[in-house]
């Protein structure tokens, strides 16, 4: 005993020595696997760089489409515009100092809304494809219904005032949209419609000149504009009138409203959507936005949304690629502490890049597949690589196994987490403190100062 003894404190390194090598090891482990937790934020970067690289390639196809059918529609109208000229007389000295009266004249318009404007709207989706990518574009095929009711304002004391030609505006975003003719009645009579919002204003549309107006004259005028007009992805609706109602529906499951104003009611269903606005010039700045010739006007929008936008659920779930990496990480570190069986820093950089490559996974699959579907065969894949991978590492098909079983609960969390976009925050941190109750609850017991002490 007494020889024994003695050869353990000639040597150095006893227990005591053992347990604190053993605790410097594990702590150099430890700093290993955080650096690789850092170097593996490369790849999901570059994941989510591609991630936003497929974006632009979507917008881009949209706007191709846009470019060769037509682009999001805006409509704004009927609006009777007015021109007219303000003859003023003064009094005037000429070269020789003598005076002479003159006449200044200013051109000007009156703009006028009508009291009245009723839509009725069937929005016709189609899909039209850009290489992998589906853009979604309709036909509106509408009756609007105007009624004015209104007189122009007084002539100033001492003007003359020249009313010149009349005509009713419709503004529309892209006219290249038409299809066939548009019908306007005018008190039941037809009229011609020339392309061209008219003068008062920019932008593109449609006109048409009415009969000559006399000052004091009450203007009583009821229109009708029959129009298909077609568009991508959205539609937006100015209510340029004092009492506006505008009814829309569609056959497309999936609408999203938006704008300045939501609808009154609606209804959506498998079958479709019915919403209706019902809209007061005293809610709505439109009309004093129209007469400063603004370009953003007060609207109404409507756009047919996908029911998955693939992108955008890959970005979400790409952005819980380290919380995914750092908890298997900790689990290892966890496994080699309580079962003393080493894994190499290689062994856990290869498991890391096996769970960073899911996300590319998911999003090169749900290209082409339903996402549900994508997110089914890319975890599957990732799973049953690691458990065959893990069974070796860890010298057990029953431990790969239950890494296994552990990462299969957390790949159907994060889909519970993508397709819960409401309830995303409370179950991520309801998740997140189950996972630390648990590692609080299994690592409670540990002697950190002497991990490996008997």
């Amino acid at each position: 005993m007494l020889g024994a003894s003695q050869t353990s404190h000639d040597s150095g390194f006893g227990p005591r020595d053992h347990a604190r090598w053993t605790g410097r090891r594990l702590a150099w482990k430890a700093v290993v696997v955080a650096v690789l937790t850092i170097l593996l934020l490369i790849p999901l970067g570059m994941i989510n760089g591609t991630i936003r690289e497929r974006q632009d390639y979507r917008q881009q196809a949209v706007t191709a489409v846009a470019g060769s059918f037509a682009g999001p529609q805006t409509l704004a109208g009927p609006v009777l515009v007015v021109p007219y000229i303000d003859e003023v007389q003064y009094e005037d000295k000429d070269a020789l100092g003598k005076p002479v009266l003159r006449i200044s004249r200013t051109s000007k318009r009156h703009v006028l809304f009508p009291a009245t404007m009723q839509m009725q709207g069937t929005l016709v989706p189609s899909i039209r494809r850009k290489g992998l990518h589906e853009v979604r574009v309709y036909e509106l095929q509408s009756t609007l219904d105007a009624s004015f009711d209104t007189m122009l304002p007084a002539v100033p004391a001492g003007t003359n005032r020249i009313l010149g030609d009349p005509y009713l505006s419709f503004s529309i975003a892209d006219v290249r949209g038409l299809v066939g003719s548009p019908a306007l009645t005018v008190n039941q009579r037809p009229a011609a419609l020339s392309q061209g919002v008219g003068s008062h204003r920019r932008g593109a549309g449609l006109s048409a000149r009415i009969p000559a107006l006399v000052d004091g004259e009450r203007i009583r005028m009821a229109t009708r504009l029959k129009i298909v007009l077609g568009g991508t992805e959205s539609l937006a609706i100015a209510p340029v009138a004092d009492s506006n109602v505008v009814d829309l529906s569609s056959n497309w499951p999936h609408p999203q409203f938006g704008g300045r104003f939501l609808p009154r009611t609606r209804s959506i269903d498998a079958n479709g959507f019915k919403a209706r606005w019902e809209l007061s010039s005293l809610a709505a700045g439109t009309q004093e936005q129209y007469r400063q010739s603004a370009d953003a006007l007060d609207t109404l929008d409507l756009s047919l949304v996908e029911p998955v936008n693939v992108y955008s659920q890959a970005d979400r779930a790409s952005k819980y690629g380290v919380l995914f990496v750092m908890l298997t990480f900790v689990a290892f570190f966890m496994f080699e502490l309580l079962k003393r069986l080493p894994i190499h820093p290689i062994q856990y950089g290869l498991v890391g890049l096996a769970l960073a490559i899911f996300f590319l996974l998911l999003l090169s699959l749900s290209e082409h597949m339903e996402f549900w579907i994508a997110y089914l065969v890319a975890s599957v894949a990732c799973i049953g690589l690691l458990g065959f991978y893990l069974s070796s590492v860890l010298r057990s098909r029953v431990r790969g196994a239950g890494f296994a079983a552990g990462l299969t609960l957390l790949y159907a969390a994060l889909y519970g987490l993508l397709v819960s976009e409401d309830n995303a925050l409370v179950l991520g941190s309801l998740m997140l403190f189950v996972i630390l109750a648990a590692l609080m609850g299994v690592t409670r017991r540990i002697d950190w100062y002497a991990p490996a002490a008997d």
